[in-house]
């Protein structure tokens, strides 16, 4: 495990950029795995901009998302599709047949995750998968004391996540409750893995994901135990290291 601690988000955003621009650049057909959330759009800001000089070629690229609420269509301007659809796939030119993200309003939840886990398979797995860090030390959906051996699943929202997510709703009472999302045992199988963290409020999550026993109680400890994972945060995520 590698961990590059950056001054600023700003500058913890263009190292995940270029470590994700060096991986579509030595391979153009490379299998990404995308998140969501606040933290990564600088990253997404900076790709976008590498994209539009003439720097990076998305043409041939495979993308997995982490992660969507179910209940949520994809036109619908909480859903993780929409999101990515603002602030990354409407700039660059990732085929919209090789965008992929779990269906939030299959009316078979547990077999639209068997159905998404497939996909990943028939892909040959993921190249680079991106993660965030919930606060918890969760990394996609996976809450505290989820099982690592499990591939993409159903999942019930802590209240901590739900509390944490209200800010992009006009009320905690909008969240989902619920979320399709890839497993540990999904994660784990990428080739390549970075996580991103910034604030102070990650700082706790990050020290024990790099430096704590392995527990599924903070689920990102499990990448501990990969081969090939850098984290990049930014100095107050890095404080407690």
């Amino acid at each position: 495990m590698r961990v590059l601690a950056s001054k600023d988000y700003d500058q913890m955003s263009r190292r995940a950029a270029y470590i994700v621009a060096g991986q579509v650049l030595l391979n153009p057909r490379s299998v990404l795995g995308l998140p969501t959330g606040s933290t990564p759009q600088g990253l997404y800001r900076e790709l976008v901009r590498l994209f539009q000089e003439g720097d990076l070629d998305f043409s041939e690229v495979t993308a997995f998302n982490l992660d969507e609420y179910l209940g949520l269509s994809r036109t619908d301007p909480q859903s993780y599709a929409w999101f990515m659809e603002e602030n990354l796939f409407k700039f660059v030119n990732v085929p919209p047949e090789r965008r992929h993200i779990p269906d939030g309003m299959a009316t078979d939840p547990e077999g639209e995750c068997a159905r998404y886990e497939r996909k990943i398979e028939a892909a040959g797995g993921i190249d680079l998968q991106i993660l965030g860090l919930g606060r918890e030390g969760h990394i996609g959906f996976n809450e505290p004391g989820v099982k690592f051996e499990k591939h993409t699943h159903l999942i019930r929202l802590t209240e901590g996540t739900i509390q944490a997510n209200a800010r992009f709703f006009s009320s905690p009472e909008q969240v989902p409750t619920r979320a399709l999302t890839m497993g540990i045992k999904s994660i784990m199988g990428a080739k390549r893995i970075i996580l991103l963290a910034s604030g102070q409020e990650k700082a706790d999550a990050v020290a024990a994901a790099v430096r704590g026993p392995v527990s599924p109680e903070l689920p990102a400890s499990i990448l501990q135990l990969h081969p090939d994972v850098t984290f990049v945060v930014d100095g107050a995520a890095s404080s407690k290291l």
